[in-house]
């Protein structure tokens, strides 16, 4: 689909009301295979590779902006005029920011593996990572993202997890990956989620990356969300626990 002057890879699956899709860093659309086939059953599932990841084409500019920017582009080309919306990792980030400039287009607001805007070592470590992955490719950042966002029982009882992981990281684009490692090393606070839109947070017990308290934050500000902590599990939430996070998906939308 071709919006915003960019090709972005964006799949469509069931009938019903709209749920949109959207992967993390070093992600792409894939992460939701599951929960797309489960929601599909009775919601219109949109799912989106963001630019420069996946199958989608790099592009100048790339921001948490932008990619909330094409959320709404795709949305116009599909006719939709709101849909629940599901974030993972930077996603959250960006669905955030969505939800915040075009209130009127999301109906409900799931985050897994919530994160915050990033702190100065934070934005430092993905600002190193894009010049490794310039210099040496995916492959020299694959193994750091499997040891240190799944959770050791994952890595340990779930070996396809980690590869699938691996996988997912190994066909990135190198640069494409690079600017969204940037984007969110410039990222900024989307602010808190308005009380008036229904809010549900999954995270692993074990996350590192989007730990349990950045979820319970984001729900005490906005009053009346449902956090559930998924234990056993790190980052890669809707994979390394992919039933129960179906479930919790399937009941809140």
């Amino acid at each position: 689909m071709y919006v915003n002057g960019k090709e972005l890879a964006v799949e469509i699956d069931g009938q019903g009301p709209a749920v949109v899709l959207v992967h993390g860093l070093g992600g792409t659309s894939n992460f939701y295979q599951v929960q797309a086939d489960a929601l599909a059953g009775g919601h219109t599932v949109i799912r989106v590779d963001s630019a420069g990841a996946g199958r989608s084409a790099n592009a100048e500019g790339i921001s948490i902006e932008s990619h909330a920017d094409d959320l709404a582009a795709v949305l116009d080309e599909l006719g939709i005029a709101s849909a629940g919306v599901v974030g993972h990792s930077m996603g959250t980030l960006v669905v955030r920011r969505f939800a915040a400039k075009y209130p009127d287009r999301v109906s409900a607001l799931a985050l897994l593996g919530a994160v915050r805007e990033p702190a100065e070592a934070g934005r430092q470590a993905q600002r190193d990572r894009a010049a490794t992955l310039r210099d040496k490719g995916t492959a020299a950042v694959a193994p750091g993202v499997v040891a240190n966002a799944l959770s050791e029982s994952t890595r340990r009882d779930k070996p396809e997890v980690a590869a699938f992981v691996r996988e997912l990281v190994m066909r990135q684009d190198a640069e494409g990956y690079a600017r969204n490692c940037e984007a969110l090393a410039a990222a900024g606070d989307p602010g808190p989620v308005t009380p008036s839109l229904p809010l549900l947070l999954i995270t692993g017990d074990e996350d590192k990356v989007g730990p349990p308290d950045a979820s319970t934050e984001l729900a005490e500000a906005h009053g009346s969300a449902t956090v559930e902590i998924v234990p056993g599990i790190g980052h890669w939430t809707a994979v390394e626990a992919a039933g129960p996070v179906t479930d919790h998906l399937l009941k809140f939308f």
